[in-house]
Parts: C-alpha cells; sequence; structure tokens
C-alpha cells in the first residue's frame, strides 16, 4: 500500500508538492477551497504580470517615434479587455494543473480543511456536507491572505486590496495606495501606465525598503519620471470614505484625496481555524507554523510549507519547500537553502535580486569583528553602457554585485532595468555553487546581450571593467 500523503492547500506550494509526491509514489490527496494554483496564479503573479505586460507594451510604443517607428498617436489602454485576456491567462494555467493532477492520479477534495487531529483533515463542501481524509502524513499549504486592518476597512470598491484591484473595469483617475513595498510599487507601475494618478505612501524612509539602497533610489525616481507621487517616512493616520471619495490625513500634516485607497501593507499567516491547537501543532508570535529544516512541524508526520511558515513569501520558495517536505516524507532527506533565493519584483522597469544587499553585507562583516569597509566590495555597471540596451532603447538600469573582498565570492547581486529578473538566476547560480569573482569574470558572455552587464559588475568589483572607466588612465 503506497504512502498516503494529504496536503491542504492548492497553491504554488501545494501543487508543486502533490505532484512530487506522486512522482516519488505516493497516493495524494488535495483539499482546496478556492482554485487550484491559489492565489499566486488566481490574484496575485500571474494576474498583476499579465497586465503589467501590456503596460510595459506601451511604455515601448510611446518611445516608437524616437526608434523610427511611426505610429499615429498614443496608445490607449481597454482595461476591460486587458482583464478578459488576464483571465483566459490564469484559466489555461489552472487546467494545465487540473491536467497534471489527473495525469498523476491525484484526488482534489474541494472544501475547507481542518485538522482533526495528526493524521486526519475534515473537509466541509460548499454544501454542508463534510467527509474525513485520512493520511500517514500532512502537508499544510495553507499561504496567507490580504491585510484586514480595522482603520482601513476593505469595502471592495473605495477601499481595495490587490485582489480587487486586478479586476478592475476602468482604471480610475486617482488611486492612493498604501505601501510601497513590492506589491505597492507594481501597482503604481500598473496604474500610473493606464493614466490614474496614483500616491504612494510610506512609512519608511525609502520605496521598496528592504531591497539594496541603490534599487530603492533608482525606483523612486522611475516613479516619479511616471508622475507618481511619492510620500515616504509617513503613513495614513486617518480615512474618511464620503461621496465616493477618500480623504486621507498622513501623519505629516498633508491630506490626499482619491477615488480608490489600495492597501498593500503586508499579509496574514492562514494559520487560523486550520485544527492547529487541535493537533498540537506550535506556532510562532506572529501565526506563522514552526518548522525545521526538513519542514516538520513539532508533530511528527505534520509538515507545513510556503507562506504559512513565514520564511520567504515567494511563489518559488513555497514550491521549493513543497518538494522538500514530500521528499522527506518519502525516506529522502532534503533541505533547502534561504541565502541563495533569487527574487523578481515586475515594476517598469523590473528588479532582480539574491542575496545580500550592500548594508546587510557591511553588517555582518562587522558583526564579525572585521573592517565592513575593507571587508566588502561593491561593483556596478550602468546598463546606458550595455550595446545591447542602446539598440533596443532599454537604457534605464543598473547591475550591482556585492562580494566578500577576502573570498572573492559573490554575496549578493541586485539588478533594476529590462528582463532584470530573467538576468538575476546567473548570480544565484554562481552563488549555489559558490563562484568567485574571478571564476565569473572569466566566463565569456555573448554580445550583444544584456547579461554582459552583470560580468561587467563584476570586473569592476576589482577595477577591471571594460566599458566604464573606473580608474584614471
Amino acid at each position: 500500500m503506497p504512502t498516503h500523503i494529504a496536503i491542504l492547500g492548492a497553491g504554488p506550494g501545494g501543487y508543486v508538492a502533490a505532484i512530487r509526491a506522486a512522482q516519488l509514489g505516493a497516493r495524494v490527496t488535495v483539499i482546496e477551497q478556492q482554485a487550484l494554483g491559489g492565489v499566486c496564479l488566481n490574484w496575485g503573479c500571474i494576474p498583476s504580470k499579465a497586465l503589467l505586460s501590456v503596460v510595459e507594451l506601451g511604455d515601448k510604443l510611446k518611445k516608437a517615434d524616437d526608434l523610427g517607428l511611426m505610429l499615429s498617436g498614443q496608445p490607449r489602454y481597454d482595461l476591460a479587455r486587458m482583464v478578459a485576456r488576464k483571465n483566459k491567462v490564469v484559466a489555461s494555467l489552472v487546467k494545465g494543473i487540473a491536467t497534471l493532477f489527473n495525469a498523476w492520479k491525484i484526488e482534489v477534495v474541494e472544501g475547507r480543511g481542518r485538522l482533526v487531529d495528526a493524521r486526519t483533515i475534515a473537509v466541509a463542501a460548499s454544501d454542508g456536507t463534510e467527509r474525513q481524509v485520512q493520511a500517514d502524513a500532512v502537508v499544510i499549504a495553507t499561504g496567507s491572505s490580504w491585510p484586514q486592518l480595522a482603520q482601513f476597512p476593505v469595502d471592495g470598491t473605495t477601499i481595495i486590496t490587490s485582489k480587487q484591484a486586478l479586476n478592475l473595469q476602468t482604471a480610475p483617475p486617482r488611486m492612493i495606495i498604501l505601501g510601497a513595498g513590492v506589491e505597492g510599487c507594481e501597482c503604481a507601475s500598473l496604474f500610473s501606465g493606464l493614466g490614474t494618478q496614483v500616491t504612494v505612501v510610506e512609512l519608511q524612509s525609502a520605496v521598496l525598503p528592504l531591497e539594496d539602497e541603490d534599487v530603492s533610489i533608482l525606483m523612486a525616481r522611475e516613479l516619479k519620471k511616471r508622475g507618481v507621487d511619492v510620500r515616504t517616512g509617513t503613513t495614513i493616520q486617518e480615512v474618511q470614505v464620503r461621496d465616493g471619495l477618500v480623504r486621507a490625513q498622513l501623519k505629516d500634516g498633508s491630506t490626499c484625496e482619491a477615488e480608490m485607497l489600495l492597501v498593500s501593507i503586508g499579509r496574514g499567516f492562514q494559520s487560523k481555524d486550520v485544527g492547529l491547537d487541535t493537533a498540537g501543532v506550535a506556532v510562532g508570535r506572529r501565526g506563522e507554523i514552526l518548522v525545521d529544516e526538513k519542514m516538520e512541524t513539532n508533530v511528527p508526520g505534520v509538515y507545513a510549507i510556503g507562506d504559512v511558515v513565514g520564511k520567504a513569501m515567494l511563489a518559488h520558495v513555497a514550491s521549493a519547500q513543497g518538494k522538500v517536505a514530500v521528499e522527506n516524507i518519502m525516506g529522502h532527506p532534503t533541505t533547502i537553502r534561504y541565502d541563495v533565493i533569487p527574487a523578481g519584483i515586475f515594476t517598469l522597469p523590473e528588479v532582480g535580486r539574491v542575496g545580500l544587499t550592500e548594508r546587510q553585507a557591511r553588517e555582518q562583516a562587522q558583526a564579525a569583528g572585521r573592517d565592513p569597509e575593507q571587508a566588502v566590495q561593491v561593483g556596478r555597471f550602468r546598463y546606458a553602457a550595455l550595446g545591447k540596451a542602446q539598440a533596443t532603447g532599454d537604457i534605464t538600469g543598473l547591475f550591482k554585485v556585492v562580494a566578500d573582498a577576502h573570498s572573492g565570492r559573490l554575496l549578493g547581486a541586485h539588478i533594476v532595468g529590462a528582463h532584470a529578473a530573467d538576468l538575476i538566476h546567473e548570480a544565484a547560480l554562481a552563488m549555489e555553487s559558490g563562484a568567485t569573482v574571478s571564476t565569473i569574470a572569466h566566463m565569456i558572455h555573448a554580445h550583444p546581450t544584456l547579461a554582459e552587464g552583470f560580468v561587467e559588475a563584476v570586473e569592476d568589483v576589482t577595477g577591471s571593467a571594460v566599458h566604464q572607466l573606473t580608474k584614471k588612465p
């Protein structure tokens, strides 16, 4: 009799775990209340990128005359048609997951699941019926939820989250975005491109406050170029909704008014009402499920993956954790490295990053008793100095690498510009394999490509970049 694994949730963690478990010979049951693919596929990663790709195309068309392509007038957007296309993309990908599930004979039980004990999940269906799923091991992949804050009551019309924002049929004349993190900056890029007057309010002193300082500075500049009113170092103290308008009073004494307020300040862990207390599963102070390096909780046989464990709230991390969990269940000891996780931010322009920021690297060096200025080396290279970037008109951007001065190993890489989220994977592979600055610099890069900017930034660490003047002749 094959091992039976029950997976609670079919997001990028749950569905990938299910397929990998089936590949390893397990019998798999997936419990999902909403849709295969979870938030990422249905209301997050894929929908936002489908819409942003249209605005990005529009940005290119606005520069057509400069490139010698003659068009009549400025591009106009039909948001309803954009959303309809987005929905087709999502439906196609959801169908693809269902096809894979059928091929691997993975059972899907629709309904809300709750742990009864460490081996049993009670599933309440929408029609009021309930059934129990018993398994040899359980994987909790319930993800995270949109913010629910009393001072910003989401009504879906004037005060919204990204879930409603990505389904709007028309762009509002004005929008306030509370939070300049990844989601807030992506939405600012999207709606400013559609013609909305966007005001971004961020408590921290910079947009994308968790990114490298050079990235934050460049992104703030680019948002302002798009007409976004960026207000950092403050937050919204009070909100009034009247006559279809949102009026926000900011902490710095200023005010702003718009037809919509988009709340984009973090997500909550979906760990409540899952039966964790009944099964004895421990949670942290933020509500995250506590797991070890095998993704196993304190209860043997109960594992947790994805956003709900609070490690790195990224879809691809959830997928990787899903593989780790089921591989351990099936007797294949596996762990995950959290220090080499690439990530993409799909603003306009894109951001790609992996590893430490310059500040983090210097802080770690200082904590280890090393001189932070001597222990860390930094290299930079501008997109504008690349032949490929000039040829395509994508000259806005920066490559930045952070390296250990003693070992030469790459500690982090940060890219802002066209295709940054794709380009960052070379740096991730270099870090994963322990490559040094010297090793990377000796790798021949094809010309003309944007990837040449990465090796030039690496060479800049030692002052040997050919296409920029780092030392006086």
